[in-house]
């Protein structure tokens, strides 16, 4: 659990500190810094030599997955997608196909009809700052999950609605993208679009050791492996 972890560790971190920041007072940032290395170095080899998680899970193991639609009475749909401490919120709304979005950009596209936004609150990690509109990372986070959702959908003929899903991360421990899609996909089925098939999507994680076949790649990767490793895979 990540607040029992950073609970544990923050004394062990006062305690280095306590010793070290009388004897080196102007590289207190250096030893911050040498601290994280180690976490890293540990959480690495595990994976590496043991085959270990921090969470105690298996490599190919999924965290406990858990779901509802309907929260939200007034809107046309609304589901939420919760895997281990990463939750995600979406609400649908339909509306005429005149509300497609204008597109002016210099390809072909004129305009879509449907449109994914995806949003990553301060809160969500347990922080304080301003919300303000949407960043590089929630701009590129709510593209990947449109793209992963716009095959699925019935065509205007089939279903003449402009189609907009609102994905609002509650709690987030990695991979927050991939359950804004879990959550879209029931959420609109919840506000009856026909979709032709329902879609699921995880994060899994590449760790590298210091030879070609010195390496492991992890299912549902958690927020302290994404910083800790090489590269994931949606």
């Amino acid at each position: 659990d990540k607040n029992v972890r950073e609970e544990r560790l923050a004394p062990v971190i006062e305690e280095i500190h306590a010793q070290f920041d009388e004897q080196y007072p102007e590289e207190t940032a250096k030893i911050d810094e040498c601290i994280y290395k180690l976490q890293k170095f540990v959480v690495r080899r595990w994976l590496l030599d043991e085959g270990k998680r921090v969470d105690g899970r298996g490599i190919d193991e999924i965290r406990p997955l858990a779901a509802e639609v309907g929260l939200i009475p007034r809107v046309h749909g609304s589901a939420m997608f919760t895997r281990g401490q990463t939750q995600v919120m979406t609400i649908t709304t339909l509306g005429p196909l005149s509300d497609a979005q204008i597109l002016d950009g210099i390809d072909n596209e004129e305009s879509k009809r449907y449109m994914h936004q995806y949003n990553f609150p301060s809160y969500s990690v347990g922080e304080t700052k301003p919300s303000r509109g949407p960043g590089r990372r929630e701009i590129g986070h709510g593209a990947l999950a449109e793209r992963a959702l716009v095959p699925v959908l019935p065509t205007a003929e089939e279903f003449p609605y402009a189609i907009r899903t609102v994905s609002e991360t509650m709690e987030s421990n990695g991979s927050t993208s991939q359950a804004s899609i879990c959550a879209s996909t029931m959420s609109l089925e919840a506000a009856g679009v026909p979709i032709k098939k329902p879609v699921a999507g995880i994060s899994c994680g590449l760790v590298t050791g210091d030879t070609d076949d010195d390496y492991i790649v992890l299912t549902d990767i958690q927020g302290l492996e994404d910083f800790f490793g090489d590269m994931d895979f949606k």
